[in-house]
């Protein structure tokens, strides 16, 4: 039962509304029936997918029938893969990936967001600029990058030497160990900052002017009004871009599989890279399914401490 109590010339007046069983039922039908495609999608694509991979990954299931039967293996699957020195290294260069990429990413968008956020003349343009990475597929993006990492002619190596006086370069980016991560994350960060940045400019066009006259008013610096004012407003968009580009950056695998295909001495392999190699390449879909359960406990684990820590910081503040 709900009360809303309203004035009428002056006259109180009462209006009582009643939820009948009845109604709430039909109301209940109701959210089912519009639920019922998306959860059908969801069980159709992500609940049996993973069920079907946590059975074939205790098989020696293979992708095309093989001189020995199917069987069931149990845990040897796993306990190959904590002796498998290739998937510990790809784990390894997936968090340093993350872990490089979502801050330097969301730092630059927002730094993107703010500059094209300014009342100035042509800023539409920087806008389209600054956002046309993310329209390019990205296979187009890594070919264009394997042309300016190239050691002979590549515009990178050009533009070092150019700016040091022949003190730097060149460098063989891609097939250097040390260099070939560092080499597809700057291509990354590049590429996926202007997704950010549409996010950021949004939630800045949502702040209030008022906020920033009355504090420069009070005599606020600019520094002061990002710290105070911006920084704040925008929490709550900083936490869906750390969110989606965590998701995002744990899934590396087109830039790996067009640049270096896990090498020079798997110093780019990641994960998804190792799993599709395992399964397509040669061909084992018990291993690679085992390879993908742990690759998913890993990011649900990682998912769930990520929205504990979020749900703490709402609840300080």
């Amino acid at each position: 039962m709900r009360v809303q109590i309203y004035k009428e010339h002056g006259v109180r007046k009462k209006i009582i509304t009643i939820n009948w069983p009845g109604r709430l039922h039909k109301e209940t039908i109701t959210a089912w029936l519009f639920s019922m495609p998306a959860l059908l999608l969801l069980l159709l694509f992500l609940v049996v997918p993973f069920f079907m991979a946590v059975y074939l990954s205790l098989t020696n299931q293979r992708l095309l029938p093989g001189p020995l039967p199917v069987a069931f293996i149990g845990f040897r699957n796993y306990v190959r893969l904590l002796q498998d020195d290739t998937f510990l290294r790809a784990l390894l260069n997936n968090f340093v990936f993350v872990l490089v990429v979502v801050p330097v990413q969301t730092g630059l968008a927002l730094l993107m967001a703010l500059l094209v956020h300014q009342k100035l003349p042509g800023v539409k343009l920087f806008r389209t600029i600054y956002f046309s990475p993310v329209v390019t597929p990205m296979v187009v993006v890594a070919i264009v990058w394997s042309f300016l990492y190239n050691p002979g002619q590549g515009l990178i190596n050009a533009f070092l030497h150019t700016i040091s006086f022949g003190y730097l370069g060149p460098y063989q980016w891609l097939d250097s160990p040390v260099l070939a991560l560092p080499a597809i994350i700057i291509l990354s960060v590049w590429q996926g900052a202007g997704f950010q940045m549409v996010i950021y400019l949004a939630g800045l066009q949502g702040i209030s002017e008022t906020l920033y006259e009355a504090a420069h008013i009070d005599g606020a610096s600019a520094w002061q009004r990002f710290l105070y004012i911006t920084l704040p407003q925008l929490r709550n968009i900083t936490i869906f871009v750390v969110v989606s580009t965590t998701i995002l950056a744990f899934k590396l695998y087109t830039q790996v599989a067009v640049l270096t295909q896990g090498g020079p001495e798997d110093a780019t392999m990641t994960t998804v890279f190792y799993l599709v190699n395992q399964g397509y390449s040669l061909l084992q879909v018990g291993y690679a399914s085992a390879i993908s359960v742990i690759f998913f406990l890993i990011i649900l684990v990682f998912s769930i401490l990520q929205r504990f820590v979020v749900r703490e910081e709402r609840e300080v503040v």
